[in-house]
């Protein structure tokens, strides 16, 4: 070894650049969300679920052996196989895996869009009263109260009769039910983020109102709003459900999962499973839909 080859060895820099670890790289917010669910695997399996109930509703045009308005009195309440009727028919002859498949396309509707309504509405309510405070919140607040005095079944029911029934009228109705509650967390969360630090500063740095919610609210309260309204939709398809076999939601020949329960509720001594099969379609979906809202909150560490 020549004394260059020393000299080389004994630097300090380059033993120094030599012995340094690597930098770690710091994920970001909505990274690290990501790598939560990708490691949650219940939550990816019932994600998955959901998915699949989602494409078979849309394209259940393409996947239905049958026509699900087709009856036939010869061959009413059959078991399940009867001559390629996989789930067997209804009370009307009807294949009932086909009307499930087009069910499902009804009940998510009115699963998703009260919830999507309710959010927008009853976020906006919520941040507004949330951050002016004083009377605003005052009015706003009380005003959510007066629906909290009733339970969510009554009042989706009593609103729903009290308009007449029908698709459009039960997804208002359940939309009326949701905006309280909506309101309610929206409030909750824009008030704490009102309190913070960065929210002074941006006033003494002459930021306005709208500025204020825009850059530094919303993204502070779109989490919990955004995890609430992921656990309402199991609890909409299950009100929706129940507003149909009433005979308050959707009216036949529709096929709706709720309203084949009605139909096929007086023929569970002949055929059970037959008639469980709406039953079964609703629970499946609203428990997935359940577990999923559970891994996202999960994965973005939102404590309600």
């Amino acid at each position: 070894m020549t004394v260059r080859d020393t000299i080389v060895l004994d630097d300090p820099v380059s033993t120094f650049e030599e012995q340094a670890a690597p930098a770690t790289r710091v994920r970001g917010y909505w990274q690290s969300v990501l790598y939560r669910l990708r490691h949650d695997p219940v939550t990816l399996v019932f994600a998955a679920i959901v998915l699949l109930i989602v494409l078979a509703a849309i394209f259940a045009p393409y996947l239905v052996p049958f026509d699900p308005y087709k009856e036939g009195i010869a061959g009413r309440l059959k078991p399940f196989g009867w001559r390629g009727h996989l789930l067997g028919t209804d009370e009307l002859g009807r294949d009932v895996l086909s009307r499930l498949l087009y069910g499902g396309r009804v009940s998510l509707v009115m699963g998703v869009v009260p919830v999507l309504v309710a959010t927008l509405i009853g976020g906006l309510l919520g941040v507004v009263g949330g951050f002016a405070g004083g009377r605003i919140n005052t009015v706003i607040m009380r005003t959510m109260d007066v629906f909290y005095a009733f339970p969510s079944v009554l009042l989706a029911v009593a609103i729903a009769g009290a308009m007449g029934g029908g698709m459009a009228n039960g997804m208002l109705a359940l939309t009326m039910v949701f905006i309280p509650p909506m309101c309610r967390v929206a409030e909750t969360a824009t008030t704490q983020v009102r309190a913070l630090d960065f929210i002074e500063a941006a006033r003494a740095s002459g930021a306005g109102t709208a500025t204020i919610i825009r850059y530094h609210v919303l993204g502070n309260v779109l989490g919990p709003v955004f995890i609430y309204a992921s656990s309402l939709v199991s609890v909409s398809i299950l009100l929706a459900s129940g507003l149909s076999f009433l005979g308050l939601g959707v009216r036949p020949p529709v096929a709706d999962w709720g309203l084949m329960l009605s139909t096929l509720r007086q023929s569970i001594y002949v055929v059970p499973l037959v008639c469980a099969a709406p039953g079964v379609a609703i629970f499946i979906t609203s428990i997935c839909c359940n577990l999923v809202s559970d891994g996202l909150r999960a994965a973005m560490d939102v404590r309600m």
